[in-house]
């Protein structure tokens, strides 16, 4: 597995909150000026801990040379009063797409590739939102979670590569399996071998994090004022082989 050496860059850490449907999502946002690109980590909660799994994965984007948006896609408010709101995830795309409009008027950021780093119901709102805006974002890496909230034909229509890492004793492996045949977009899966559904055994949140990096600086291109195009793409069938 590639590992990215730590790029000698200082990042500015800043929280913030994004307008979306009258209420305000918070975040944290973490830039210096030489980053690569944007990774957006979603997620579909209310709360922001300070070492939750989102950061742990934000730092080593970081250390892969992305600048990290962290973003809640619900307020504390509407977690605490309907804990199944987070299963709304036509909301959550929408909410996904607010975040993204933010992003477009942000001077340091407007250059980016924007990639999606998606859990829970967050993937399959990740999915729901690149089907939606064709173009908007260039890449997607889900963690488990639930894809097939996404819908059949967002799934079967959508366009941006998406990269599905699920832990082999995960629980709903069967039904993640199934949305992912459902994807006609440049695909591909990874197994973690010994991972559970939340990734909280020993190195699964880690190895995860390598391979999201690894999806993130294939599919995404460089800063305009660079001149590098986007590499190439890979649509590969699950492997018996967890890693």
């Amino acid at each position: 597995m590639t590992v990215f050496p730590r790029p000698e860059v200082k990042l500015r850490h800043t929280t913030i909150s994004i307008p979306a449907e009258r209420v305000w999502l918070d975040g944290e946002l973490s830039h210096a000026p030489t980053v690569r690109s944007l990774a957006v980590i979603l997620r579909p909660s209310g709360s922001m801990p300070t070492q939750s799994c989102e950061t742990k994965v934000a730092a080593a984007l970081q250390d892969a040379g992305f600048a990290t948006l962290i973003i809640n896609l619900l307020t504390r408010y509407e977690e605490t009063r309907d804990a199944d709101t987070r299963f709304n995830v036509p909301k959550l795309a929408n909410r996904i797409l607010a975040v993204a409009d933010w992003i477009s008027h942000q001077p340091p950021l407007t250059g980016l590739a924007i990639g999606l780093v998606a859990s829970g119901t967050g993937s399959g709102a990740a999915i729901r939102a690149a089907w939606k805006t064709p173009g908007r974002f260039a890449a997607i890496v889900c963690r488990a979670g639930r894809p097939d909230l996404a819908g059949a034909t967002p799934l079967g229509t959508l366009t941006v590569p998406v990269r599905m890492i699920i832990g082999s004793e995960d629980p709903h492996l069967a039904m993640i399996l199934r949305a992912w045949e459902h994807l006609r977009a440049p695909r591909d899966w990874k197994l973690v071998d010994g991972a559970g559904e939340d990734f909280v055994e020993p190195g699964a949140l880690d190895r995860f994090a390598l391979l999201a990096a690894e999806w993130l600086r294939a599919q995404l291109p460089l800063p305009v004022a660079d001149g590098v195009e986007r590499s190439g793409q890979s649509d590969k069938p699950p492997s018996s082989h967890p890693l």
